[in-house]
């Protein structure tokens, strides 16, 4: 059984495409797994940075309680 030849989205290079295949349809094994190796990377974070994005969280969460439960009267 043949496998549809495709055409790279990314490189316009022509690939079989195989069943159980890593990636997106339209595109080529190789354009397919360097996304997904460069997607991989996660930048660290310091405690200042940690603590200055859960005071943005709690401010947001106290405004949004503000905004949903206040009483209009």
């Amino acid at each position: 059984m043949a496998f549809p030849i495709k055409i790279c989205s990314i490189c316009e290079e022509e690939f079989e495409l195989k069943p159980d295949k890593p990636g997106f349809a339209d595109r080529c094994p190789e354009c397919s797994t360097s996304e997904k190796t460069a997607s991989t990377a996660q930048h660290r974070m310091d405690a200042d940075e940690r603590k200055s994005l859960n005071e943005a969280n709690e401010a947001r969460r106290q405004a949004m309680r503000n905004l949903l439960y206040r009483k209009d009267s």
